[in-house]
């Protein structure tokens, strides 16, 4: 049994902890931890070798080990503890942490605070019912992105992917960079899941066709994958007979979403939201359970790593200040999700612990032009915000300012989309 007794125990070494930890002992945490199961910080950003990131938070486009370097080299300066090698078993409601450490062996680490940074994992076949055969080839597109960037292995020659989440477009582009022939990207959907800059970059500037509608309905293969057929859907996303599409292929890529990654979180009691498979948090981060926060792709899944560290150091600042303070008390505001809205996060907002306003994240259900959002209660809106498009692979953010709360009636306020010309 350790007894060490911790300020802030951050679970996850991936860019949420690394922001989480270091703004912790910024707000004045003394002894942060952080728990990594892989033998090296950095997480999913260690294979994403291609750039994009940091243009929100650092102003200038960076390769993913560009930016969690960034994070690391601060780690010593701040005196952090960091133990890799070390995989977390359990996390109760007294904040205790369990863990397996490779070198210490079984711990048990008591800590003041713990924000839990355990991102998120892929939709497997299984997951989503693929018919067909069973050969080998079939991979998420992270496991390939992983083969390739970091194990230095070819996945395949003839490549169909399944999905256009945001993994499986960048791996397009990698894999036709690497002499590989991709034959088509399937989306089920009507609209595209991933970012638009990602629909140019990966598909529209190499030629590989983009078939919105569409599914695949059948894999064939003996020992390696040898043809996909694809057809279209309908409206209630049944393929169509007759539209069948045969591609010859060795290899498919399934880029059909992600799940927040939240078993230690069930375990310990802490409420989730079925909408986002993630928990239920306040403005500052914190679950259900008093001291335990949450940021990242365990909350809800984030389109820009810059977003996930500005929500992350949200829950390293909360998470600093309940070691040092306590729980913070006031009046609880619900946050809805109205028309076209998908889920909100936060989604609840103590209302005295705001200092000018709170940033609302949300997502919609399908892809819209010249709308407006709205914030309203017990019927009157609150705030309105234009947004010229909208999409599903896009997250919004809203700033809702708290010279507004004293409107806020029956203790919640609701986040609805509408059109133009029905905005009140």
């Amino acid at each position: 049994m350790n007894e060490t007794l911790y300020d802030v125990i951050v679970i996850g070494g991936g860019p949420a902890g690394l922001a989480a930890a270091l703004e912790a002992s910024k707000e004045g945490a003394q002894k942060v931890l952080i728990l990594e199961r892989n033998n090296e910080l950095g997480g999913i950003l260690n294979q994403c070798i291609h750039n994009g990131f940091g243009l929100h938070y650092f102003k200038e486009e960076l390769t993913g080990p560009e930016y969690a370097g960034r994070f690391i080299e601060q780690l010593a300066d701040a005196g952090i503890e960091v133990m890799l090698g070390a995989m977390v078993l359990d996390v109760s409601a007294d904040k205790t942490v369990h863990a397996m450490s490779r070198e210490r062996g079984y711990l048990a680490l008591r800590a003041k605070s713990v924000v839990l940074n355990m991102g998120c994992r892929e939709r497997t076949r299984g997951a989503i019912a693929i018919p067909g055969d069973r050969p080998a080839g079939v991979f998420t597109a992270g496991a390939a992105q992983l083969y390739m960037n970091i194990e230095g292995y070819m996945v395949g020659k003839r490549v169909v992917i399944l999905g256009s989440g945001d993994i499986g477009l960048i791996m397009a582009r990698r894999m036709t960079l690497e002499g590989a022939k991709v034959l088509a990207c399937v989306e089920l959907m009507p609209y595209s899941n991933g970012l638009n800059r990602n629909i140019v970059q990966c598909l529209n500037d190499y030629d590989i066709p983009l078939y919105l509608s569409h599914t695949i309905v059948d894999i064939k293969g003996d020992k390696r994958v040898e043809q996909v057929v694809v057809a279209k859907v309908d409206e209630k996303r049944n393929p169509i007979p007759g539209t069948e599409i045969t591609f010859d292929c060795d290899t498919v890529l399934l880029s059909v979403g992600l799940i927040p990654e939240n078993e230690l979180s069930r375990q310990a009691g802490i409420e989730i939201d079925r909408r986002t498979n993630g928990p239920v948090v306040y403005e500052n981060m914190e679950t259900s359970i008093p001291g335990i926060f949450a940021s990242g792709n365990v909350v809800h899944v984030h389109d820009l790593v810059d977003f996930v560290t500005a929500e992350s150091q949200r829950a390293g600042r909360a998470a600093a200040r309940f070691a040092r303070d306590g729980e913070p008390e006031g009046p609880c505001v619900a946050v809805e999700n109205g028309q076209a809205v998908n889920y909100t996060v936060p989604q609840k907002i103590r209302t005295d612990n705001v200092d000018k306003f709170v940033e609302i994240f949300f997502r919609v259900n399908f892809v819209y032009t010249n709308m407006v959002i709205q914030i309203s209660s017990g019927g009157e809106v609150l705030a309105s915000f234009k947004r010229e498009h909208m999409a599903p692979g896009e997250m919004e953010k809203v700033a809702f300012p708290k010279a507004l709360f004293p409107k806020i009636r029956d203790g919640k306020i609701t986040v609805s989309v509408v059109k133009e010309e029905d905005a009140k």
